[in-house]
C-alpha cells in the first residue's frame, strides 16, 4: 500500500512539473514562485534532442 501512495505522489509532481512548464518557460514567461526552477528546465529544454526541419531526422543523426 505505501508503494502505491508513493508512486502516485512521485506522478502527480510529474505532471506538476510538466503542467509548469507549459503553462510558464515553454511560452517565454517565468515561474513567479520559483525562477530557478523555470531556469532549470529551460534549459533541460534546451539541451534535448530536437529534429531537424529540413531533414526530418534527429540532429546529429544522419544515414
Amino acid at each position: 500500500m505505501f508503494v502505491i501512495v508513493v508512486m502516485m505522489v512521485v506522478i502527480l509532481l510529474l505532471a506538476g512539473l510538466i503542467v509548469a512548464y507549459v503553462a510558464y518557460p515553454n511560452r517565454g514567461e517565468e515561474l513567479p514562485a520559483a525562477p530557478w526552477l523555470g531556469e532549470a528546465m529551460a534549459r533541460a529544454a534546451d539541451a534535448a534532442p530536437t529534429l531537424d526541419e529540413e531533414a526530418g531526422d534527429p540532429v546529429g543523426r544522419r544515414h
